[in-house]
């Protein structure tokens, strides 16, 4: 989940809601300190032209926005499944689409006065609830009345931001301190992966039973990666790097960003600090990954003029592909925030800003996956046959 998603879900940037002291107070001032790094990069001028590559393909892009609502975005998308927030009433309601507008979904349980959904997996929906003034990690499974409240016996406020293969990654605030957190379907589940010596850390996201997010070393935030317990922490944050945080994980790949030369850079990680790959275009005033698949990763760029423009890539900086030039003329910035791939067909949710609606709404982008050319099954043949008369020696 992108830094800008998790500033609108908890409502600090976003035009229809406005946070409270107790939301604000609880992520803390380790990830208030990232969010205001952040916006201020963002803000730096530079010159320069960026070049999406000329493989991007064709995109169809659906608005999920939901009528009646002021402000939408999906920030999750796996198995036919979307997942994101849409405010209704002034209240930021935990939603579910299957694909359109119409299947709009409001996960919002009874008694709570908002919530968000940031993760999909295997039919489930993770995020939080604001119960009693106190913000729960939660996880539900496709209806409001699903819901099941994750947040640990004893704290006050926690929150989920991923689910992957039953498990659901998020934060748990411990005496005041945000503690990285894991859970496998019940708040009896909990599990504390803060490392030791560590006083302060979030996780983001969940897949093949690895966890990431950031843990507060020496004063700056390093991307981290974790195998289900604290004892597991790897530090990702690459040299040169004063801050880092990795958001998605999938097939031993981990996204995200890290501060370097000036600029936040998206992000590829392999399990190691070394492997860092640095994602930022030629000519990006700063970008970010946010989430990752078969060897793809989705997330955001800054372009010359301030735009943020929705992007991909595949594995290096020349690979990315501009998401925002797929949009309608009525839209400007745009953001990618979660990726999936089936057999026939490559996802994107996010969202962008509407010029004519005056906000944002949450998008689809859907680009199907080309089949195999004929000299690449002659390829595949001839191979297959090779296998043959080898093993017939």
């Amino acid at each position: 989940m992108s830094l800008t998603a998790l500033r609108r879900a908890i409502g600090t940037d976003s035009p229809a809601v406005s946070p409270d002291a107790s939301t604000l107070g609880a992520m803390g001032s380790l990830y208030m300190g990232i969010c205001i790094r952040a916006i201020a990069a963002t803000m730096v001028l530079a010159t320069g032209t960026l070049a999406s590559t000329a493989s991007a393909g064709v995109w169809s892009v659906t608005n999920l926005h939901p009528a009646g609502s002021t402000f939408s975005e999906a920030v999750g998308v796996r198995g036919g499944q979307q997942v994101g927030y849409a405010t209704v009433g002034g209240q930021n309601r935990a939603s579910l689409w299957s694909g359109t507008a119409a299947s709009w979904v409001d996960l919002n349980p009874g008694g709570s006065s908002q919530s968000v959904a940031s993760g999909v997996d295997g039919g489930q929906q993770a995020g939080y609830a604001t119960v009693g003034g106190q913000n729960h990690a939660s996880l539900w499974s496709g209806t409001a009345a699903s819901w099941v409240d994750l947040n640990p016996t004893g704290l006050l406020e926690s929150y989920a931001w991923g689910v992957g293969g039953g498990q659901q990654a998020g934060l748990a605030n411990v005496g005041g301190e945000d503690h990285a957190s894991l859970w496998s379907g019940t708040a009896d589940s909990w599990v504390d992966l803060n490392p030791a010596g560590s006083y302060g850390s979030y996780a983001v996201g969940v897949s093949g039973g690895q966890q990431v997010g950031t843990v507060y070393v020496d004063g700056e935030d390093h991307a981290s990666l974790w195998s289900g317990t604290a004892a597991s922490w790897v530090d990702l944050n690459p040299g040169g790097s004063s801050q880092s945080v990795a958001y998605g994980v999938d097939g031993g790949q981990q996204v995200g960003f890290a501060y370097v030369g000036g600029q936040f850079r998206a992000s590829l990680w392999s399990g190691t600090s070394a492997s860092w790959v640095d994602l930022d275009p030629v000519g990006s005033l700063g970008s970010y990954a946010v989430g990752v698949i078969g060897g793809q990763q989705v997330g955001q760029t800054v372009v010359v003029g301030g735009q943020t423009h929705a992007s991909l890539w595949s594995g290096t900086a020349a690979s990315w592909v501009d998401l925002g030039a797929f949009l309608p003329v009525d839209f400007s910035d745009s953001r990618a925030e979660s990726i999936w791939s089936d057999a026939s067909f490559t996802y994107v949710a996010g969202a962008g800003h509407n010029t004519v609606t005056g906000r944002d709404e949450a998008l689809l982008w859907t680009q199907a996956i080309p089949e195999p050319s004929a000299a690449a099954l002659l390829g595949l043949g001839g191979l297959f046959a090779a296998t043959r008369r080898w093993r017939s020696n």
